[in-house]
């Protein structure tokens, strides 16, 4: 009698939800890669940035989105909606991330923009940060009420409490197919793009509330020598009173983001970094086609 194997499974999984409940962690824990930026600001994220998991029998690749938000309306803004809402379109599932007992006008706004056909799991994100557990059960039961979704889990993308039963669960609804992407590729993105966003990712990191956000980095050159990687970055602001605070006295603020970019950039590159950054004033950038097409925001 032969023994019978399981159809290989592969497709997309959209990573989707409002600002700030933990899209880019969840995916690097379920990759078990830092591919997207994370800061405890929201959105960080810009751009959809691809992960791709690889196991036996199945091959996963993660969509993380822009957290979907109407309180801007940059052009910049308008790009990163429709980047989240073409994502929901073209996926076989949609992991919509919830925060642990925060269920709202924008989480269900969401759900309104998914195809009716789409398998939809909510993750349940941040579940280690509770206080108390005990209400957990109720919320999840009023999650099953809200909406009819094919799972719901809860998980820690921080700490990876049950990421592999979401896994698991995410496994199931993929469809059969052969692999996508090769078993060894981890993200369809260039490391031009991974090194700007690690760039951006300090920023957010070391500077205070509003700056960040009227940040954008441009690799200016990016070589190659074989294991050793040449990059110069511009670090762009929108007024002229927002260069100094980037740079900082001294220097300081902007050698502190070089230096952990660069190590960053040395983790997931395997090779050595030799990094030079600039800030550059670039006025009403956000809101200037040319300027966000140059970027990659077209």
């Amino acid at each position: 009698m032969s023994e019978q194997t399981e159809p290989f499974r592969a497709g997309y999984v959209a990573i989707v939800g409002r600002p700030n409940v933990g899209k880019s962690t969840l995916l690097n824990r379920l990759v078990g890669q830092k591919l997207s930026i994370t800061s405890r600001r929201p959105q960080t994220t810009r751009d959809r940035v691809i992960g791709i998991l690889t196991q036996p029998g199945a091959q996963f690749v993660f969509v993380d989105t822009p957290g979907i938000q109407s309180a801007h309306g940059s052009r910049l803004n308008r790009y990163m909606n429709r980047s989240a809402t073409q994502a929901l379109e073209q996926v076989d599932v949609v992991a919509l991330v919830i925060e642990a007992l925060r269920f709202g006008a924008q989480d269900k706004k969401i759900l309104t923009g998914i195809p009716d056909a789409t398998p939809v799991v909510a993750v349940v994100n941040k579940i280690d940060r509770l206080d108390d557990k005990a209400a957990l059960l109720p919320f999840l039961a009023s999650l099953s009420s809200a909406y009819p979704f094919r799972e719901i889990v809860p998980v820690s993308a921080e700490t990876g409490l049950q990421a592999d039963v979401l896994l698991r669960v995410l496994r199931q609804l993929l469809p059969e197919s052969a692999p996508i992407y090769g078993e060894d590729e981890l993200t369809d993105r260039s490391e031009r793009f991974l090194a700007a966003e690690l760039i951006r990712e300090k920023l957010f990191r070391l500077l205070g509330e509003e700056v960040p956000y009227a940040t954008a980095v441009e690799i200016e050159r990016f070589e190659q020598e074989g294991n050793l990687r040449r990059i110069s970055a511009s670090i762009l602001v929108e007024r002229d009173g927002q260069k100094p605070i980037v740079i900082g006295k001294g220097g300081d603020k902007l050698k502190a983001i070089g230096t952990q970019a660069r190590q960053d950039m040395e983790k997931l590159f395997g090779g050595k970094v030799f990094l030079e950054l600039f800030v550059k004033v670039r006025e009403g950038w956000m809101d200037n086609p040319a300027a966000l097409k140059r970027l990659g925001y077209d």
